[in-house]
């Protein structure tokens, strides 16, 4: 899957969001392993410390727990990726409505306008 990293934003920070949106997306299922630091640097074409310090990140979130002869899974509490799915979800409609409120519409057209487009997704 093609990583699209950009300069404006800090390497691992785009990476650790990629990686969070592949777990709570079901790419990699909760108790399931993850690619190494080595393979995923390779897909990303970073560097793997880079890979690391996001990878760092999410274990200190408790996303992924890093095993002694196994490599990282991600976590089994499915509450918790229930959560981050939520808030990363609100997070997307409001920067959407703030969007919208920028182009003019009020909440009644862009409820509107999302009740027409809604078929379309």
């Amino acid at each position: 899957m093609a990583w699209n990293l950009d300069s404006d934003r800090p390497i691992y920070a785009q990476i650790l969001e990629e990686i969070q949106l592949r777990i709570i997306a079901g790419q990699y299922q909760p108790g399931g392993k993850i690619p190494s630091v080595r393979e995923f640097a390779a897909e990303a074409g970073v560097n793997p410390n880079t890979m690391q310090k996001a990878l760092s990140e999410l274990e200190r979130y408790g996303l992924v727990m890093a095993q002694r002869t196994s490599g990282r899974v991600v976590t089994e509490d499915m509450e918790m990726i229930k959560e981050i799915r939520s808030k990363l979800a609100r997070e997307q409609i409001l920067a959407f409505i703030d969007k919208m409120k920028k182009l003019g519409f009020n909440k009644e057209e862009i409820v509107a306008m999302v009740a027409q487009t809604g078929g379309e997704a």
